[in-house]
């Protein structure tokens, strides 16, 4: 007898999927019912001190913008006497010169010839003066014993004057060329440093040739320079707000000394001397600075750059208000040059409480909670110190 495969009838095969399905329900029975809500709730984010800020008014400054450089009040620049080839050049560029210190020298051999020249000349001229003098005071003594003519003292008396005539001339060239040889050492005006060397050995220097350039590192002042239509809100004394790009510390305060009554006719800018509060602010010549001069200064809501968010033209801050965050749109004001934060127009109150570099994952809505202060550690007794 032959056996067939046993198969469910259709009524079996609909009892098992009834019993699968009542065992998917009950396992979903089982679950509680704020699971799925649980798991969209962000949970709560813990907030300490350093993370959030309390907002309080601060003073604001504004007032013209000034752009220009720093630039040292003592500077020369030095430049070639005589006409001769550079020999050496003694300082670089950076270096320290003290007063008097040889920097270049020329090729002195052409104007050494001419002094000695000039020398010998002096002294021949010296030798006749003499000479002459002698036979004047002779011709004086004869003639008062009647021994000699008048004609023949004054002539005497004439050879004399013109003796003493070229040994003045002659004096005067000797003194022009030891000058013109004291000028082939070129020596530092004052205490500084070389700031640019502008010739080497072997170049030939031409009377007004440039050959280096010394600055006084000590005397820093800002150059600046102001739109001429702001120039009557500018009084001495006033305080000016820096910012010198590379310089070790940006931030520098000065007060104006100087300001020009006439304005450039090209730019319509009106130049301005700023001396530095601190003149350890700026020891590098020629550096770019701006800022703005203090003309007016007033309290308002101040909020820094890295405690905002913005998205395109809008700015944001992230508030606690009612435990939870809330995303502020807000209206910025102009910067303020020496703190580099934004007045705040609108959008934030005074006390509000601000998360500090929001990141981008903060979530609208979430609940917050401040973390409390770490309790102080309890110093050990004497007798826990002890065993």
């Amino acid at each position: 007898m032959t056996h067939r495969p046993h198969s469910q009838t259709p009524t079996a095969r609909g009892l098992l999927s009834l019993a699968a399905l009542a065992a998917m329900l009950a396992l979903s029975g089982c679950q509680k019912p704020g699971a799925a809500a649980e798991a969209k709730t962000p949970p709560t984010l813990q907030l300490s001190a350093e993370d959030s800020l309390v907002l309080g008014r601060s003073e604001h400054s504004s007032g013209p913008l000034i752009t220009g450089a720093v630039q040292p009040e003592r500077r020369a620049d030095l430049r070639a006497e005589v006409s001769a080839i550079v020999q050496q050049v003694v300082k670089e560029n950076g270096e320290v010169v003290h007063k008097g210190d040889v920097l270049v020298r020329l090729d002195p051999t052409s104007i050494r010839d001419s002094l000695t020249s000039a020398q010998e000349a002096a002294r021949a001229a010296a030798e006749a003066f003499e000479q002459s003098d002698r036979q004047m005071q002779r011709q004086k003594t004869l003639q008062a014993q009647g021994m000699v003519s008048m004609q023949a003292l004054e002539d005497a008396q004439n050879r004399r004057t013109a003796a003493l005539s070229e040994k003045v001339a002659a004096e005067a060239r000797l003194v022009a060329a030891r000058q013109q040889m004291g000028r082939t050492e070129v020596r530092a005006p004052f205490d500084g440093v070389v700031s640019e060397r502008q010739v080497s050995p072997g170049d030939t220097a031409q009377v007004g040739k440039a050959l280096l350039k010394v600055i006084d590192p000590s005397s820093m002042r800002f150059e600046g320079y102001v739109s001429a239509d702001r120039r009557a809100e500018l009084k001495l004394g006033q305080a000016v707000d820096l910012r010198i790009n590379g310089a070790a510390n940006p931030r520098a305060e000065g007060r104006i000394r100087r300001i020009d009554v006439a304005a450039d006719p090209v730019t319509r800018q009106v130049a301005l001397l700023v001396d530095f509060v601190d003149p350890r602010q700026a020891a590098v010549a020629g550096l770019y600075g701006e800022g703005h001069v203090r003309t007016s200064t007033v309290t308002a809501l101040m909020l820094g750059d890295a405690d905002l968010q913005r998205d395109g033209d809008r700015a944001y801050a992230w508030v606690v208000k009612g435990g939870k965050l809330l995303r502020q749109p807000i209206v910025l004001g102009e910067r303020d040059q020496r703190s580099g934060e934004y007045v705040v127009k609108t959008g934030l109150n005074a006390g509000d409480v601000i998360i500090r570099n929001p990141s981008r994952t903060l979530v609208e809505g979430t609940a917050v909670q401040m973390a409390a202060a770490a309790p102080a550690a309890k110093p050990a007794s004497s007798a826990s110190a002890g065993g």
